[in-house]
Protein backbone atom coordinates (compact mmCIF):
# COMPACT_ATOMS: atom_id res chain seq x y z
CA UNK A 1 0.00 0.00 0.00
CA UNK A 2 1.50 3.52 -0.80
CA UNK A 3 2.24 5.87 2.13
CA UNK A 4 4.30 9.07 2.49
CA UNK A 5 7.60 8.82 2.43
CA UNK A 6 8.09 5.25 0.86
CA UNK A 7 11.34 6.24 -0.66
CA UNK A 8 12.91 7.16 2.62
CA UNK A 9 11.39 3.46 4.07
CA UNK A 10 13.02 2.05 1.25
CA UNK A 11 16.33 3.51 2.34
CA UNK A 12 15.75 1.99 5.67
CA UNK A 13 14.80 -1.07 4.79
CA UNK A 14 17.86 -1.13 2.69
CA UNK A 15 20.15 -0.43 5.73
CA UNK A 16 18.43 -2.77 8.07
CA UNK A 17 19.33 -5.83 4.62
CA UNK A 18 22.64 -4.43 5.07
CA UNK A 19 22.95 -4.70 8.79
CA UNK A 20 22.40 -8.70 7.83
CA UNK A 21 20.64 -9.38 10.76
CA UNK A 22 18.35 -12.39 12.12
CA UNK A 23 16.52 -10.77 15.08
CA UNK A 24 12.79 -11.24 17.39
CA UNK A 25 11.00 -7.93 17.70
CA UNK A 26 7.71 -7.53 19.53
CA UNK A 27 5.71 -4.11 19.75
CA UNK A 28 3.31 -3.89 22.13
CA UNK A 29 0.70 -1.76 20.52
CA UNK A 30 -2.36 -2.58 18.46
CA UNK A 31 -1.65 0.38 16.22
CA UNK A 32 1.74 -0.96 15.51
CA UNK A 33 0.34 -4.04 14.34
CA UNK A 34 -2.26 -1.99 11.99
CA UNK A 35 0.96 0.14 10.29
CA UNK A 36 3.07 -2.76 10.13
CA UNK A 37 0.38 -4.63 8.10
CA UNK A 38 -1.93 -2.28 6.33
CA UNK A 39 1.40 -1.28 4.83
CA UNK A 40 3.61 -4.31 4.50
CA UNK A 41 5.72 -3.30 6.21
CA UNK A 42 6.32 -7.02 8.69
CA UNK A 43 6.51 -8.82 5.29
CA UNK A 44 9.88 -6.25 4.35
CA UNK A 45 10.90 -6.59 7.69
CA UNK A 46 10.53 -10.27 7.44
CA UNK A 47 12.88 -10.46 4.82
CA UNK A 48 15.07 -8.26 6.04
CA UNK A 49 16.41 -10.26 9.13
CA UNK A 50 13.51 -8.68 11.47
CA UNK A 51 11.06 -10.87 12.93
CA UNK A 52 8.46 -8.72 14.19
CA UNK A 53 5.92 -10.25 16.81
CA UNK A 54 2.65 -8.57 18.53
CA UNK A 55 2.63 -8.66 22.28
CA UNK A 56 -0.43 -7.68 25.00
CA UNK A 57 -0.71 -4.46 23.43
CA UNK A 58 -4.50 -4.79 22.57
CA UNK A 59 -6.63 -3.89 26.17
CA UNK A 60 -9.71 -6.00 24.81
CA UNK A 61 -7.49 -8.97 24.12
CA UNK A 62 -5.84 -9.18 27.22
CA UNK A 63 -9.47 -9.05 28.93
CA UNK A 64 -9.93 -12.31 30.81
CA UNK A 65 -12.90 -14.49 30.07
CA UNK A 66 -13.54 -14.58 33.90
CA UNK A 67 -14.01 -10.91 33.46
CA UNK A 68 -16.37 -10.98 30.73
CA UNK A 69 -18.66 -13.46 32.99
CA UNK A 70 -18.33 -10.41 35.22
CA UNK A 71 -20.08 -8.37 33.03
CA UNK A 72 -22.62 -10.84 31.77
CA UNK A 73 -23.52 -12.05 35.30
CA UNK A 74 -24.23 -7.83 36.08
CA UNK A 75 -26.21 -7.50 33.20
CA UNK A 76 -28.74 -10.73 33.67
CA UNK A 77 -28.83 -9.28 37.37
CA UNK A 78 -30.44 -6.34 36.40
CA UNK A 79 -27.60 -3.65 36.24
CA UNK A 80 -27.09 -1.10 33.55
CA UNK A 81 -23.88 -2.20 31.25
CA UNK A 82 -21.88 0.62 29.64
CA UNK A 83 -18.90 -0.24 27.46
CA UNK A 84 -16.93 0.52 24.24
CA UNK A 85 -18.08 -0.81 21.42
CA UNK A 86 -15.25 -3.67 21.04
CA UNK A 87 -15.84 -4.98 24.44
CA UNK A 88 -19.36 -5.49 23.61
CA UNK A 89 -18.80 -8.34 20.70
CA UNK A 90 -16.24 -10.39 23.14
CA UNK A 91 -17.46 -13.32 23.47
CA UNK A 92 -17.56 -14.83 26.93
CA UNK A 93 -19.25 -18.77 28.15
CA UNK A 94 -22.62 -17.49 27.82
CA UNK A 95 -22.38 -15.35 24.47
CA UNK A 96 -20.76 -11.52 24.25
CA UNK A 97 -22.85 -8.53 25.94
CA UNK A 98 -24.54 -7.74 22.66
CA UNK A 99 -26.57 -11.03 23.27
CA UNK A 100 -27.60 -10.07 26.44
CA UNK A 101 -31.04 -9.89 27.60
CA UNK A 102 -30.06 -6.98 30.22
CA UNK A 103 -29.38 -3.46 29.52
CA UNK A 104 -26.42 -3.02 27.94
CA UNK A 105 -25.01 -0.18 26.06
CA UNK A 106 -22.24 0.89 24.04
CA UNK A 107 -20.28 4.42 24.92
CA UNK A 108 -17.79 6.45 23.99
CA UNK A 109 -16.89 7.56 27.65
CA UNK A 110 -16.81 7.19 30.96
CA UNK A 111 -18.32 10.59 30.97
CA UNK A 112 -21.43 9.20 28.42
CA UNK A 113 -21.70 6.46 31.22
CA UNK A 114 -21.67 9.00 34.28
CA UNK A 115 -24.83 10.56 32.21
CA UNK A 116 -27.03 7.75 31.33
CA UNK A 117 -26.68 7.50 35.40
CA UNK A 118 -28.00 10.85 36.42
CA UNK A 119 -31.10 10.03 33.61
CA UNK A 120 -31.84 6.79 35.21
CA UNK A 121 -32.92 5.18 39.04
CA UNK A 122 -30.98 1.68 37.96
CA UNK A 123 -27.43 1.20 39.18
CA UNK A 124 -25.37 1.94 36.24
CA UNK A 125 -21.75 0.42 35.91
CA UNK A 126 -19.04 1.36 33.38
CA UNK A 127 -16.82 -1.49 31.94
CA UNK A 128 -13.04 -0.04 32.71
CA UNK A 129 -11.11 -1.22 29.86
CA UNK A 130 -7.73 0.32 28.95
CA UNK A 131 -4.14 0.59 29.46
CA UNK A 132 -2.04 3.89 30.52
CA UNK A 133 -3.97 6.01 28.16
CA UNK A 134 -7.56 5.63 29.20
CA UNK A 135 -7.04 5.81 32.85
CA UNK A 136 -6.26 9.45 33.29
CA UNK A 137 -9.36 10.50 32.24
CA UNK A 138 -11.41 8.34 33.80
CA UNK A 139 -9.41 9.36 37.21
CA UNK A 140 -10.54 12.43 36.82
CA UNK A 141 -13.69 11.91 35.82
CA UNK A 142 -14.31 10.10 39.49
CA UNK A 143 -12.32 12.99 41.32
CA UNK A 144 -14.95 15.49 39.89
CA UNK A 145 -17.71 13.22 41.40
CA UNK A 146 -20.38 10.49 39.68
CA UNK A 147 -23.59 9.91 40.90
CA UNK A 148 -24.81 7.69 44.25
CA UNK A 149 -25.83 4.80 41.41
CA UNK A 150 -22.40 4.77 39.03
CA UNK A 151 -20.07 1.74 39.98
CA UNK A 152 -16.60 0.93 38.11
CA UNK A 153 -15.72 -2.53 36.83
CA UNK A 154 -12.39 -2.03 36.55
CA UNK A 155 -10.28 -4.26 33.87
CA UNK A 156 -7.37 -1.78 33.92
CA UNK A 157 -3.96 -2.82 33.47
CA UNK A 158 -0.79 -1.01 33.56
CA UNK A 159 1.82 -2.58 29.90
CA UNK A 160 5.13 -2.74 31.35
CA UNK A 161 4.58 -5.69 33.89
CA UNK A 162 3.22 -7.65 31.32
CA UNK A 163 6.15 -6.56 28.78
CA UNK A 164 8.33 -7.56 32.16
CA UNK A 165 6.40 -10.87 32.34
CA UNK A 166 6.73 -12.02 28.94
CA UNK A 167 10.73 -11.10 29.13
CA UNK A 168 10.96 -13.45 32.38
CA UNK A 169 8.71 -16.67 30.59
CA UNK A 170 11.68 -16.72 28.40
CA UNK A 171 9.68 -18.14 25.50
CA UNK A 172 10.88 -16.19 22.24
CA UNK A 173 14.43 -14.92 23.37
CA UNK A 174 13.43 -11.43 21.93
CA UNK A 175 16.56 -9.23 20.75
CA UNK A 176 14.17 -6.01 20.89
CA UNK A 177 10.95 -4.36 21.95
CA UNK A 178 9.16 -1.66 20.43
CA UNK A 179 7.09 0.09 23.12
CA UNK A 180 3.73 1.85 22.44
CA UNK A 181 3.65 5.93 22.24
CA UNK A 182 0.55 6.71 23.07
CA UNK A 183 1.19 4.60 26.86
CA UNK A 184 4.60 6.45 26.84
CA UNK A 185 2.89 9.88 26.57
CA UNK A 186 2.08 9.30 29.75
CA UNK A 187 4.55 7.00 31.67
CA UNK A 188 7.58 8.41 29.69
CA UNK A 189 10.82 5.69 29.42
CA UNK A 190 11.55 4.75 33.65
CA UNK A 191 8.60 2.14 33.75
CA UNK A 192 10.53 0.52 30.49
CA UNK A 193 14.17 0.97 31.85
CA UNK A 194 14.13 -1.87 34.06
CA UNK A 195 13.03 -4.67 31.41
CA UNK A 196 16.71 -3.57 29.72
CA UNK A 197 18.47 -3.21 33.07
CA UNK A 198 17.43 -6.83 33.67
CA UNK A 199 17.59 -8.83 30.87
CA UNK A 200 19.17 -6.82 28.59
CA UNK A 201 16.82 -6.50 25.63
CA UNK A 202 17.17 -3.07 23.87
CA UNK A 203 13.97 -0.87 23.62
CA UNK A 204 12.75 1.73 21.93
CA UNK A 205 9.38 3.73 22.21
CA UNK A 206 7.93 4.38 18.51
CA UNK A 207 5.38 6.48 16.86
CA UNK A 208 2.75 5.29 14.65
CA UNK A 209 3.81 6.12 11.11
CA UNK A 210 5.41 3.52 8.87
CA UNK A 211 8.67 5.86 9.20
CA UNK A 212 8.91 5.59 13.28
CA UNK A 213 8.36 1.90 13.36
CA UNK A 214 11.41 0.90 10.57
CA UNK A 215 13.43 3.63 12.82
CA UNK A 216 12.89 1.98 15.78
CA UNK A 217 14.02 -1.09 14.29
CA UNK A 218 16.95 0.70 12.89
CA UNK A 219 17.61 1.84 16.52
CA UNK A 220 17.22 -1.09 18.41
CA UNK A 221 20.00 -3.16 15.64
CA UNK A 222 22.19 -0.29 16.46
CA UNK A 223 22.19 -0.94 20.04
CA UNK A 224 22.98 -4.99 19.52
CA UNK A 225 25.69 -3.71 17.49
CA UNK A 226 27.11 -1.48 20.14
CA UNK A 227 26.45 -4.09 23.15
CA UNK A 228 23.79 -1.57 24.38
CA UNK A 229 20.44 -2.64 26.07
CA UNK A 230 18.49 0.63 26.95
CA UNK A 231 15.38 2.24 26.56
CA UNK A 232 15.56 5.33 23.43
CA UNK A 233 12.95 7.44 22.17
CA UNK A 234 12.33 7.30 18.58
CA UNK A 235 9.05 9.40 18.87
CA UNK A 236 10.58 12.44 20.29
CA UNK A 237 7.64 15.18 19.01
CA UNK A 238 5.27 13.03 21.81
CA UNK A 239 6.84 11.94 24.72
CA UNK A 240 9.01 13.28 27.34
CA UNK A 241 11.34 11.35 29.21
CA UNK A 242 9.13 11.81 32.09
CA UNK A 243 5.96 11.81 30.61
CA UNK A 244 2.81 13.37 31.47
CA UNK A 245 3.11 13.96 35.75
CA UNK A 246 -0.01 15.69 35.94
CA UNK A 247 -2.05 12.42 34.10
CA UNK A 248 0.23 10.11 36.43
CA UNK A 249 -0.69 11.46 39.70
CA UNK A 250 -4.56 11.62 38.28
CA UNK A 251 -4.68 7.78 37.93
CA UNK A 252 -2.40 6.89 40.61
CA UNK A 253 -5.02 9.07 43.42
CA UNK A 254 -8.19 7.24 42.22
CA UNK A 255 -6.29 3.70 41.34
CA UNK A 256 -3.71 1.35 43.26
CA UNK A 257 -1.58 -1.57 41.80
CA UNK A 258 -2.67 -4.89 42.25
CA UNK A 259 -1.86 -8.41 41.08
CA UNK A 260 -3.84 -9.67 38.11
CA UNK A 261 -4.60 -12.16 35.72
CA UNK A 262 -4.29 -11.46 31.92
CA UNK A 263 -5.64 -13.67 29.14
CA UNK A 264 -2.81 -16.18 28.08
CA UNK A 265 -0.91 -15.45 31.72
CA UNK A 266 -0.77 -16.48 34.95
CA UNK A 267 -1.16 -13.69 37.44
CA UNK A 268 1.06 -10.72 36.77
CA UNK A 269 1.88 -8.47 40.03
CA UNK A 270 0.95 -5.35 40.28
CA UNK A 271 -0.39 -5.00 36.47
CA UNK A 272 -3.70 -4.50 37.53
CA UNK A 273 -5.39 -1.49 38.80
CA UNK A 274 -8.14 -1.49 41.04
CA UNK A 275 -10.23 1.45 42.78
CA UNK A 276 -8.68 3.11 46.37
CA UNK A 277 -10.20 2.97 49.85
CA UNK A 278 -11.17 5.97 49.40
CA UNK A 279 -12.90 5.30 46.07
CA UNK A 280 -14.07 1.76 46.69
CA UNK A 281 -17.82 2.82 47.41
CA UNK A 282 -17.76 2.64 43.43
CA UNK A 283 -16.12 -0.60 43.13
CA UNK A 284 -19.00 -2.71 41.26
CA UNK A 285 -17.19 -5.81 42.60
CA UNK A 286 -17.52 -5.02 46.51
CA UNK A 287 -20.81 -3.52 45.72
CA UNK A 288 -22.45 -6.47 44.24
CA UNK A 289 -20.07 -9.29 45.94
CA UNK A 290 -22.82 -10.96 46.58
CA UNK A 291 -24.35 -11.48 43.22
CA UNK A 292 -20.71 -12.40 41.59
CA UNK A 293 -20.00 -15.00 44.20
CA UNK A 294 -21.26 -17.82 41.88
CA UNK A 295 -19.42 -16.69 38.85
CA UNK A 296 -15.97 -16.29 40.88
CA UNK A 297 -16.77 -19.84 41.66
CA UNK A 298 -16.70 -20.85 38.49
CA UNK A 299 -14.44 -22.44 36.21
CA UNK A 300 -13.92 -19.91 33.18
CA UNK A 301 -11.94 -21.31 30.27
CA UNK A 302 -10.79 -20.24 26.93
CA UNK A 303 -12.88 -20.89 23.80
CA UNK A 304 -12.43 -23.91 22.71
CA UNK A 305 -9.37 -24.28 19.95
CA UNK A 306 -8.73 -20.48 19.88
CA UNK A 307 -5.25 -19.50 19.98
CA UNK A 308 -5.46 -16.11 20.97
CA UNK A 309 -3.41 -16.05 24.12
CA UNK A 310 -0.71 -17.32 22.29
CA UNK A 311 -0.91 -14.56 19.79
CA UNK A 312 -0.82 -11.78 22.61
CA UNK A 313 2.20 -13.84 23.70
CA UNK A 314 3.37 -13.32 20.12
CA UNK A 315 4.43 -17.19 20.12
CA UNK A 316 2.54 -17.69 17.08
CA UNK A 317 0.70 -15.25 14.53
CA UNK A 318 -2.48 -15.22 13.59
CA UNK A 319 -2.76 -17.63 10.81
CA UNK A 320 -1.20 -20.52 13.10
CA UNK A 321 -4.18 -20.69 14.43
CA UNK A 322 -6.15 -23.25 13.35
CA UNK A 323 -9.88 -21.33 14.05
CA UNK A 324 -8.38 -18.38 11.64
CA UNK A 325 -10.88 -17.13 8.99
CA UNK A 326 -12.76 -20.69 8.90
CA UNK A 327 -14.63 -20.84 12.29
CA UNK A 328 -13.16 -17.24 13.87
CA UNK A 329 -14.23 -14.51 11.27
CA UNK A 330 -14.63 -10.55 12.67
CA UNK A 331 -18.26 -11.38 11.85
CA UNK A 332 -17.87 -15.05 13.97
CA UNK A 333 -15.67 -13.98 16.06
CA UNK A 334 -14.64 -16.99 18.72
CA UNK A 335 -11.65 -14.82 20.65
CA UNK A 336 -11.23 -11.17 21.32
CA UNK A 337 -8.09 -11.07 18.97
CA UNK A 338 -10.78 -11.30 16.17
CA UNK A 339 -12.55 -8.63 17.92
CA UNK A 340 -11.13 -5.79 18.67
CA UNK A 341 -9.51 -3.06 16.13
CA UNK A 342 -6.55 -3.40 17.67
CA UNK A 343 -6.35 -7.15 17.61
CA UNK A 344 -4.08 -9.22 15.53
CA UNK A 345 -6.13 -11.62 14.48
CA UNK A 346 -9.03 -8.74 12.87
CA UNK A 347 -5.98 -7.05 11.58
CA UNK A 348 -4.16 -9.79 9.79
CA UNK A 349 -8.18 -10.63 8.63
CA UNK A 350 -8.63 -7.28 7.40
CA UNK A 351 -5.96 -6.41 5.60
CA UNK A 352 -4.13 -10.41 4.64
CA UNK A 353 -7.53 -11.67 3.72
CA UNK A 354 -8.65 -12.37 0.09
Amino acid sequence: MIFRDQKLAAEIINKIKEKNVRIKVMHVCGTHQDTLVRFGLRDMLLEAGVDMREGPGCPVCVTTPMEIEEALELASRGKVITTFGDMYRVPGMRGALKDSKGDVRIVYSIDDSIEIANKTDKDVIFLGVGFETTMPSIASSIIRGVPENFYLLSFHRLTPPAVMKIAEMGELNLDGIIDPGHVSTIIGKKPWEPISEKFGIPQVIAGFEPLDLLMAVLMIIKQIENGEAKVEIEYTRAVREEGNPKAQELMYRVFEKRGVKWRGFPEIEESGMFLKKEFEDLDARKAFEDLLQEVWSMDVDEPKGCRCGEVIRGLIQPWECPLFGKVCTPDKPVGPCMVSREGACYIEYKFSSP
